[in-house]
């Protein structure tokens, strides 16, 4: 099992990517590419039956996921690397984001849509776990409003450049409330996988 240890004794073993659409999927390939086990999640398809099976609640993400790995350049190396990525939905699933090490929100450019993600993330999240958003349309500060005092000190936004795999840059940009703990582990990550930080 993978694993970065950072100099503030962080461990990543798994990373949840919330959202996968065209960077969501990549990114949740990229880590997957490092070793990382990944938790990848979106929303249910509409006007599901109610005895609707798993496969029914998980298209939109599968299929996400399956488009991004026929994508030319692959996000993968090779294709065993996609079994390091489990899918689910926010309904079902996003209970199980209490096993991860990283939050990474990657959903729609909608302020009200992200703090709608940030409420359930505040559900099931292990205090003292990363969160972190990709946007870059957003202001950081704006992400954090609302939130718990824990959420705010382990948040940030961690901008990945589309395709993550082969855009060695990564734009850190904590808020006024981020412990510099978050902001190092986001450098050691970055450097473990060759990036720039901006």
């Amino acid at each position: 099992l993978t694993k970065f240890r950072f100099m503030s004794k962080r461990i990543i073993k798994k990373v949840a990517v919330l959202g996968s659409g065209v960077m969501g999927s990549r990114i949740a390939c990229h880590f997957a590419g490092v070793g990382l086990q990944v938790l990848l999640l979106d929303i249910q398809p509409k006007d599901l039956a109610a005895d609707a099976k798993p496969a029914e609640k998980n298209k939109i993400v599968n299929d996400a996921l399956a488009a991004a790995i026929k994508s030319n350049p692959s996000p993968v190396y090779t294709n065993d690397i996609v079994k390091k990525i489990t899918t689910g939905n926010f309904i079902d699933n996003m209970k199980d984001i209490a096993t991860c090490d990283w939050i990474i929100e990657v959903v729609i450019e909608r302020l009200d849509i992200k703090h709608q993600i940030y409420e359930q993330v505040e559900q099931y999240r292990k205090a003292g776990t990363l969160i972190t958003s990709n946007t870059s349309g957003i202001p950081i500060h704006l992400l954090a409003q609302g939130r718990s005092e824990d959420f705010k000190k382990h948040f940030c936004g961690t901008h990945f450049f589309n395709p993550p795999r082969y855009l060695r840059l990564l734009e850190i940009i904590p808020t006024p409330f981020t412990n510099p703990d978050v902001v190092e582990s986001s450098r050691t990550i970055a450097g473990l996988d060759r990036k720039s930080v901006v």
